[in-house]
């Protein structure tokens, strides 16, 4: 009894601590990890192998030649992205907001977050092929939502998909506008010319098809108002698509604008909180500069400022090390400034400055600080204490 009192708990924090590497690879470990960048990587090329197997396929000769070949690689893909699935949902206990959850309920409210949705949707169709008789071609074509999972690799996806999310009612206004616009247009459009050509304009949905190419502006010509009434309500038809569609282009670059601001003030008081400067100053005095500042990620060895530059901007870094040229040890680390003194003096910096590990660094440019001085003084005067200038 002893013995199993002493062993049981040691492995269930084996198995703890291995969820938790887990979980910091797949999840929380991008670009930061190696393991977790090779991962990365691994998914990646084989989401993209997986479309380029698919497009390959489609081509008769390719097909014939190489089926097996084909199928082959299919196996090992829903193998992968199986493991992956069961990986992501064996983590998800991991997740901060869903610790406080029993293990059953967290997996189940991971399993319904729209990412993990997409990875089941990307190895549900071959499974249901195993017990349905699907259409191979459907079968085909339902594999392309594997090319969804990039969204969780590209910052640039996930960010378009919440805004898509966001701005769903005004969007869906949009819609409901431009089908109200396609039901007036071809409803007209048949009163107008039915008489004149009833094989074309019918029926108001023979005279949606006109309707749908005029007011997205494709105008395929296959299909023309020949009368003057109905060249002149088309003449109209065509300049309310253009207001129309130009509404859902409008709104997501406006949501997209906001996304990247809220992802931007994000990052920057994250590295903010991390420099002591700043830890002091009111949320005011933040507000002041928070816009000034420019954040930077660094990777090992580079040359952040090379010797003899002009002195045009300081830095302060919010995490790893920075040196004096290669080779010398790192004495600039979190928390410290770089190039203050230079420039304040408007002088040139003595030596390049290298990062010795992966950094993140603010950036605040010579003619921000001078308009800093000028808008705010208070809040330059206390970078400038901070430094000793």
């Amino acid at each position: 009894m002893g013995e199993d009192t002493t062993t049981n708990p040691s492995r269930e924090d084996q198995i703890r601590q291995l969820r938790r590497r887990v979980y910091e690879i797949m999840e929380i470990g991008h670009g930061e990890d190696r393991a977790s960048r090779a991962f990365d990587v691994f998914i990646v090329t084989l989401i993209l192998l997986n479309v380029a197997a698919f497009v390959a396929e489609t081509v008769p000769s390719l097909y014939a030649a190489y089926g097996p070949y084909f199928f082959a690689f299919e196996l090992f893909s829903v193998a992968v992205f199986t493991v992956e699935y069961a990986l992501r949902l064996w983590t998800a206990v991991e997740m901060p907001f869903l610790r406080r959850l029993s293990p059953t309920r967290a997996r189940l409210h991971s399993a319904a977050r729209p990412s993990l949705i997409i990875d089941l949707l990307a190895i549900l169709p071959f499974y249901l092929s195993q017990f349905f008789a699907l259409d191979l071609r459907v079968l085909r074509t339902l594999r392309l939502l594997r090319f969804l999972k990039l969204s969780r690799y590209s910052p640039a996806m996930h960010s378009l998909i919440r805004v898509v999310v966001n701005e769903r009612r005004a969007l869906i206004g949009a819609g409901l506008l431009l089908f109200a616009a396609v039901l007036f247009a071809s409803t007209g459009m048949y009163y107008l010319e039915s008489d004149a050509q009833p094989d074309k304009f019918g029926s108001v949905p023979d005279s949606a098809w006109w309707a749908i190419a005029t007011l997205t502006t494709v105008g395929y010509g296959d299909v023309a108002p020949i009368t003057p009434l109905g060249r002149l309500f088309g003449s109209v038809t065509m300049i309310t698509g253009l207001c129309i569609l130009a509404l859902p282009v409008a709104i997501i670059a406006t949501g997209f604008s906001q996304e990247v601001s809220r992802r931007d003030f994000v990052v920057t008081w994250s590295l903010m909180s991390r420099i002591p400067i700043f830890t002091d100053l009111d949320a005011r005095d933040v507000g002041h500069i928070m816009p000034l500042l420019h954040a930077h990620n660094f990777p090992p060895n580079f040359e952040v400022v090379p010797e003899g530059a002009v002195a045009d901007a300081m830095y302060f870094v919010a995490s790893g090390q920075i040196g004096h040229g290669f080779g010398a040890d790192a004495c600039y680390k979190t928390g410290d400034v770089i190039g203050a003194g230079a420039l304040f003096d408007h002088d040139v910096h003595p030596a390049a400055m290298i990062t010795r590990t992966r950094c993140r660094l603010l950036k605040l440019h010579r003619e921000d600080f001078h308009r800093l001085e000028v808008t705010h003084p208070d809040v330059s005067a206390r970078i400038r204490r901070a430094t000793g200038l």
